[in-house]
């Protein structure tokens, strides 16, 4: 894997804007929010993962969105496409698509449901990667999603068999169970944004962050400065953040900055209702908060 092609440093695991009473993808949105990332100073963004509901989606629907995320980009970001789905055949013709379409890199997380074995979880994620070669291939790692961790022996038989592996973003806690993924000669990012300064103590190349959607500051400041201080903030904004339904409240938290989307998500995930839009409102216009203070460019620096 040449160095160019790689990604370091701190990106958004991005929410995909939706609008109108089905919810459908929206294009300007996605260009609002990527102009908000690229002005941040994000070094790119996680497009279509966990916070950004792309499992929810169909397979026209998930490329349309890499699509918009990669046009928006403009190479002012580099955009890795998380293409898991739950067959082999799905998840090729994602990977496929999103190398053939500019992507910076393709993400998988295995597939949920079935407990797969060894054996079947290398085969999944190897053809994956051979369909993106050699565009750079990541590893999603978070059990409490997929239902099973990726064993430390998958990735070693990775290196030898996809070329173009280029790391993994583990999304799992506590730390004890990142640091055996934290392997000599990959990039691996952190997504528990707690574990950000142990993770880049212990070799991690960065951080891949859902509170980063809509705070992008907390986790920069918290992969640049590498300090626990940091790490903890934004664990502890993360932590208000939590109790409301995530990828809406990202999405509210957004709007409330000035990015023209709507807090409407992909069913079964849920929409804030107006007693928990009043209370987040709350929260982040809180004279004293942390966030408040945040948007407001007071508490990063």
């Amino acid at each position: 894997m040449e160095a160019h092609n790689r990604v370091r440093g701190t990106l958004a695991a991005s929410v995909t804007p939706l609008t109108g009473i089905d919810g459908s993808i929206d294009a300007d949105g996605i260009g609002a929010v990527v102009d908000f990332y690229a002005q941040a100073g994000l070094d790119g963004i996680l497009a279509l993962g966990t916070t950004g509901e792309g499992v929810l989606f169909s397979l026209e629907e998930r490329r349309f969105a890499a699509d918009e995320f990669v046009t928006s980009a403009h190479h002012r970001l580099a955009v890795i496409v998380h293409c898991g789905a739950q067959t082999t055949h799905d998840t090729m013709a994602l990977a496929e698509h999103a190398a053939s379409h500019g992507a910076g890199g393709v993400a998988v997380i295995p597939p949920p449901y079935f407990a797969l074995d060894a054996e079947a979880i290398w085969r999944h994620l190897d053809a994956a990667a051979h369909a993106c070669a050699p565009l750079p291939f990541y590893v999603y790692e978070f059990a409490p999603r997929s239902g099973y961790a990726v064993p430390i022996d998958v990735v070693e038989r990775l290196r030898t068999t996809a070329p173009n592996l280029a790391g993994l973003k583990v999304s799992d806690s506590p730390f004890e169970s990142v640091k055996p993924y934290l392997l000599p000669g990959l990039d691996v990012f952190i997504g528990a944004e707690g574990l950000i300064c142990q993770g880049l103590e212990s070799g991690a190349a960065g951080a891949v962050s859902g509170l980063a959607a809509a705070l992008p500051e907390l986790t920069i400041d918290a992969v640049r400065s590498a300090t626990p201080a940091a790490s903890a903030r934004a664990a502890r904004v993360r932590s208000t953040i939590d109790p409301f339904p995530f990828q809406s409240a990202l999405k509210f938290i957004l709007q409330h900055r000035g990015v023209a989307i709507e807090d409407a998500v992909r069913a079964p995930l849920l929409t804030l209702t107006e007693e928990q839009r009043h209370a987040l409102r709350a929260l982040v216009e809180d004279p004293a908060g942390e966030i408040a203070g945040l948007i407001a460019g007071l508490i990063v620096g």
